[in-house]
């Protein structure tokens, strides 16, 4: 049995946490209680944290950020993430359920318009332009009062004010990158990712995914190029290998168990598909992991 990688922490279980399905909190207070947080661990919730002051560095998914005011962070369930700080640390965090949302709103999809909740590591990471400094700080200062001073209605202005929030970051990137959400090109791009999500274990070629979308290779290859700059073959196998690294964190897993896991017949086929889109081998990426 495959053991697991890391800590995969659950909202209603970190301390701190009183209300159903979200925990909002000043960053400093939050860290002195997860210290535990630092080190390599993943959740199954949303996780949003801005940084007013501090320095040091963030690391999401393998990818390392510089830790700079006013920059925020949105993470999805799954991911793995990792922090080092450098002195006073401040800001604000918000971790919320995928349950917590979907109250209010009729799209079970309506988060994944926004480029940051994609998953996309390069998207996630956002340093607030100073016009947005004050009017984002004010939103998460009035989370921070509905959250400690309950009023009637409570839940549902956090609800509001935290899609008020997401609209007025997202923006940045809807600006720099429009992408009509009614594109029949970019509906089936996501289609393609949401199955990648859920089969890369078991389906590895383009041509498996072009059945199930109900095209042809050639047409997925061609989508792909044209809107995201890679071929299809590349962000399946780019999702494998990034569950691979998540894996391969943990020390009690062996190389075997982690290529059963990914569904590869053996640790063998494992090991040369690893390396030949790495240039490492498993064994050699754990080691400069210490």
């Amino acid at each position: 049995m495959v053991k697991k990688a890391f800590p995969v922490y659950d909202v209603s279980t970190l301390t701190g946490y009183k209300h159903d399905d979200i925990q909002i909190s000043r960053f400093a207070p939050y860290l002195s209680v997860h210290e535990n947080l630092r080190d390599a661990h993943k959740h199954n919730f949303y996780h949003v944290t801005l940084f007013t002051e501090g320095a040091g560095t963030h690391t999401i998914d393998f990818k390392t950020f510089t830790v700079k005011p006013y920059q925020i962070y949105f993470m999805i369930p799954g991911q793995v993430h990792s922090w080092q700080f450098e002195g006073k640390v401040d800001g604000y965090i918000i971790n919320f359920s995928f349950n917590f949302l979907q109250s209010l709103l009729q799209k079970p999809d309506y988060l994944e318009q926004f480029p940051f909740f994609t998953g996309d590591v390069d998207e996630a990471v956002i340093n607030l332009p100073e016009q947005l400094h004050t009017p984002i700080t004010r939103i998460f200062e009035e989370l921070i009062r509905e959250i400690e001073q309950p009023a009637d209605m409570s839940v549902d202005m956090i609800q509001v004010l935290m899609l008020q929030a997401f609209i007025l970051i997202g923006r940045l990137s809807f600006e720099k990158s429009p992408v009509p959400s009614n594109n029949y090109n970019y509906i089936l791009l996501k289609n393609f990712q949401k199955l990648i999500e859920k089969n890369y274990t078991t389906l590895k070629l383009p041509r498996e995914y072009a059945e199930l979308l109900f095209i042809t290779p050639n047409h997925l290859n061609a989508l792909c190029n044209s809107t995201v700059g890679m071929s299809a073959g590349e962000l399946i196998r780019n999702r494998i290998i990034l569950e691979a690294k998540r894996l391969l964190v943990n020390k009690d897993s062996t190389i075997t168990e982690i290529a059963y896991q990914l569904g590869f017949a053996d640790n063998s086929y494992f090991t040369k598909f690893y390396k030949k889109y790495t240039g490492q081998t498993p064994e050699e990426f754990r080691k400069s992991l210490r």
